[in-house]
């Protein structure tokens, strides 16, 4: 199901989102246990990826606006967005099939994609001027956002061994 609630103001587009298809990669791990989260549900696009408001910037940017924090109980224990820019970039890291393709290479748990996620940002970090190189000329898929995409997303198959890994691209 897809959902738009937009907001434009100052020419930043916001959307209420809920597996929205678009250019770019979603990855998202679920749990059989359901975990408590909260938060805005107001995002924005910034450097190529989705990231969620919190309240004080809803506050600051929608002065306006009628948003409160919610709490809700999900069995989608991370999600993250990234562009499709990236996409040579993580082959050369060797981590394009464990971002992009996983069933491919027969990964379906997070725990599988561990060690491949470790070697390519570990390549990563070692040679930034390298993988600079695969920039995104107009700015939307760039090493400094990817890295931290990835560490967070390896931090989160630590944190979820268990978890299933759904992409959307």
């Amino acid at each position: 199901m897809v959902t738009f609630d937009a907001m434009f103001s100052a020419g930043l587009r916001v959307i209420n989102y809920q597996k929205v298809n678009t250019m770019s990669l979603d990855v998202y791990l679920y749990s059989k246990t359901p975990v408590k989260k909260s938060g805005t549900g107001v995002f924005i696009r910034e450097n190529g990826a989705k990231r969620e408001l919190t309240l004080e910037e809803v506050v600051e940017k929608f002065p306006c606006a009628e948003v409160k924090e919610t709490e809700y109980e999900t069995d989608c224990v991370f999600d993250a967005n990234i562009t499709h820019n990236l996409g040579e970039m993580a082959d050369k890291a060797g981590i394009y099939y464990a971002l992009w393709r996983p069933e491919e290479i027969g990964k379906g748990k997070a725990s599988e994609i561990i060690e491949l996620l470790e070697e390519g940002l570990n390549k990563l970090k070692a040679s930034p001027d390298y993988f600079k190189q695969f920039n995104s000329p107009n700015g939307w898929g760039m090493y400094e956002h990817f890295v931290p995409f990835v560490e967070e997303y390896l931090e989160a198959c630590r944190k979820y061994p268990d978890a299933t890994i759904e992409v959307s691209r």
